[in-house]
């Protein structure tokens, strides 16, 4: 009998995990279902703009579905269109490879005000995610503060400031662009309650700063003496120690002509955020390390600012009947096993951590597992799923619909611009009927 599994989600993890599946199952038959028309997640909506070559993992996967033995199910939404409980009936396994879309809270007075943002609603909202499509957040203030110190936080900052040469080799949403070109932000400020040598960030990330067309980066009184390594281990020390390199050589670049600066500002904690309806300023705590223990000095401090973007990780969603880890933001599971024939891979697995590499490894564990596990087979499983999307008049978006959309977004691009993305589903969608009009 042929293997059927369904996998609920297009990102990395998910493709990894196809890719996987058919090495290990010759014979298999796998279903990738998405929410919105378009692939590829994490890779679509969460890489930098201005990161393309980072993109062309997609052609990965592209040879993942055109093995022939994958169908991809755009515009379907597991516990809408059809139920998770109906997916387990058809298929012998589900994997869940939802990601990790939510913001974590920050957990401060004033987080409500207008001018306070999550990374995922802000970088949804420049990579044209179409849930953020309306999002409409002011960048038009002269301060902004980043809070976090991982490489979402860098994106932020630096799409913050882009030139208009620099924008257009990218695909950034064309609001996203028109609003950073015309903003008159002066300065970025990249919040960290620990030191530098604890920061998340990688160093190319880093040193990304010092090539900005028109933004200069500088560190928060330019001293990183009190910036300790002790107690990291060696590679945490390794890239400690080379971003502290690099952090040190932004004092070069003070001759710089620049019209909007990133303040790198470290030993800073949030308490507040400031202002009535909207956002004023941040109240920060000074702080200090006590082993591994961040502590406040006593020391306060109030920002000003008009907008307020934190990244600080993200959570995976909640699936009704799931069963759900808060405390790590991720499905709860052991080593990737829910239930039997249920799994979970990627940031749905492990919580918000690694890049998009990572994933492979989830991929290949899964294989192992259903090898073990997969005792008795035989569901019906494409052929049951599309009874039911067709009964409910659900409309479905294969690969080659996506494909249609992918070439009409390369189309509209202008100049360097690689490509103008769909930011609407009704757009997407609207599109597709045309297609069909002219072939009929």
């Amino acid at each position: 009998m042929r293997l059927s599994v369904a996998i609920v989600g297009s990102g990395p993890s998910g493709f990894y995990a196809a890719e996987s599946l058919l090495s290990a199952f010759p014979d298999c038959e796998i279903d990738i279902l998405e929410r919105l028309p378009t692939p590829f997640g994490l890779v679509r909506f969460g890489v930098a703009p201005d990161h393309q070559s980072v993109k062309r993992v997609t052609e990965g996967y592209e040879k993942t579905v055109s093995s022939g033995r994958v169908h991809y199910y755009g515009n379907v939404e597991v516990g809408c269109d059809v139920t998770m409980a109906e997916l387990r009936d058809c298929y012998d396994a589900v994997v869940l490879a939802v990601g990790a879309p939510r913001d974590r809270p920050i957990g401060i007075p004033g987080e409500d005000k207008r001018g306070i943002l999550g990374s995922a609603a802000f970088v949804g909202w420049y990579n044209g995610h179409p849930d953020f499509a309306n999002l409409h957040p002011n960048i038009d203030v002269e301060r902004a503060i980043v809070v976090g110190n991982g490489n979402v936080a860098l994106d932020i900052a630096r799409i913050l400031v882009l030139s208009p040469n620099e924008l257009a080799a990218t695909d950034i949403a064309e609001e996203a662009a028109d609003a950073i070109t015309r903003s008159k932000l002066r300065e970025v400020i990249v919040l960290g309650r620990r030191g530098a040598a604890q920061a998340r960030f990688t160093n190319p990330e880093l040193r990304a700063f010092a090539r900005l067309d028109r933004g200069i980066p500088c560190v928060e009184g330019d001293n990183l003496s009190e910036h300790t390594l002790e107690g990291l281990s060696e590679k945490p020390r390794r890239q400690a120690e080379r971003n502290l390199e690099t952090l040190r050589s932004f004092a070069e670049l003070k001759e710089k002509t620049a019209t909007r600066r990133i303040t790198f500002r470290f030993f800073a904690r949030p308490l507040e955020v400031l202002g009535g309806e909207s956002v004023t300023g941040l109240r920060v705590a000074q702080t200090r390390l006590e082993g591994s223990r961040v502590v406040e000095t006593g020391t306060q401090e109030d920002l000003s600012c008009g907008l307020v973007i934190k990244a600080i990780g993200y959570r995976s969603p909640r699936i009704p009947g799931i069963p759900f880890d808060a405390a790590r933001g991720r499905l709860r599971n052991r080593d990737g096993r829910i239930a039997p024939g249920l799994y979970a891979v990627g940031w749905a697995k492990r919580g918000p951590s690694g890049v998009i590499g990572t994933n492979k490894a989830d991929g290949k564990a899964l294989a192992e597992q259903l090898r073990d596990d997969m005792k008795t087979q035989g569901k019906p499983g494409r052929k049951a799923l599309e009874a039911r999307l067709t009964a409910r008049q659900v409309r479905w978006v294969t690969y080659r619909d996506w494909r249609l959309i992918d070439e009409a977004e390369i189309a509209a691009g202008q100049g360097d611009h690689p490509r103008r993305k769909f930011v609407s589903v009704a757009d997407m969608l609207a599109l597709l009927d045309r297609a069909q009009e002219n072939t009929t």
